[in-house]
């Protein structure tokens, strides 16, 4: 095969590809896809249609003579191999959250939510049910969402599971609703009393990291399978949960039963008794 025929040219360009390819691979470009293996037809195939618009040699010339450019093209706003903005290894804010950093206040923090259209659960609420209780308290409660009295009264914990976390604040833990702080995961009242969605919660969650985070308790007081595993993204069981420090963004967290649950359940509240004695024990108020 002559030196300057169009088949030794034709594989002179793939090689210098091929050879082109592997040096920008080994100079840190990813994605950058070798030369493919070229397969070539018999000089019979070649020759015969040569002159003709649409010949093999015509189509499969073009196509390997145009790849230098392309290549050039698609790597030309990263041939300094820099690292991009958008690196996948640099720490990014959770989605949702990086909006809310100069938050400073729990005021602030209303203030921004607004009046909350960012998932479904505006369409049948009448209030946001954002919070209550000490700005600066040493114990956050943390319920699943708002039912029919809260949502009315635009107060959390206020129906009959409320009534009874009241007497566990005040008979048992010897101290009053304003000196802890109470919320839910969601701020809305799901329909009907029914589980929140996780779109729900996901919608609502950067607001609940950035009340603790405003807050800083000493001890977070999981109520519930929701607020647990939310906090926790933990799907392990509540009544395997329960009872057991765990940690949320470096606050000792105590998840235990919802008191809408020891309200169907009685002979439970001996369990979150103990949970709620081990975390006075961590306050040193027992």
């Amino acid at each position: 095969m002559a030196a300057d025929s169009p088949h030794a040219r034709l594989a002179q360009i793939t090689h210098s590809l091929h050879a082109y390819a592997k040096e920008l691979q080994a100079g840190g470009v990813e994605g950058f896809p070798p030369a493919p293996l070229v397969t070539y037809p018999s000089s019979s195939t070649i020759w015969a249609d040569e002159d003709s618009p649409g010949s093999i040699a015509s189509s499969r010339t073009e196509m390997v003579e145009h790849r230098p450019q392309q290549a050039a093209d698609a790597l030309a706003p990263s041939t300094d191999f820099s690292v991009s903005a958008s690196d996948p290894t640099a720490p990014t804010a959770p989605a949702g959250e990086a909006p809310l950093a100069a938050v400073q206040t729990l005021a602030e923090l209303r203030t921004e939510i607004g009046d909350c259209q960012r998932c479904r659960l505006c369409e049948k609420r009448n209030t946001i049910v954002f919070g209550v209780g000490n700005p600066d308290a040493e114990i956050v409660f943390i319920g699943e969402g708002p039912g029919y009295e809260e949502d009315k009264q635009g107060e959390p914990f206020v129906g009959r599971a409320g009534q009874l976390l009241t007497q566990i604040i005040t008979k048992g833990m010897q101290m009053q609703r304003s000196d802890v702080y109470i919320a839910n995961v969601v701020k809305c009242r799901p329909p009907e009393n029914r589980n929140p969605e996780p779109d729900e919660i996901a919608a609502c969650e950067p607001f609940l990291a950035k009340q603790l985070e405003i807050i800083r308790p000493k001890v977070i007081i999981a109520l519930g399978k929701f607020a647990a595993q939310t906090l926790l993204k933990d799907t392990t069981p509540i009544t395997r949960l329960r009872g057991k420090w765990q940690s949320y963004r470096g606050i000792k967290l105590m998840p235990t039963l919802h008191p809408a649950y020891l309200l169907r359940n009685p002979k439970d509240k001996r369990l979150v008794w103990e949970d709620i004695k081990a975390v006075l024990r961590e306050i040193g108020r027992l």
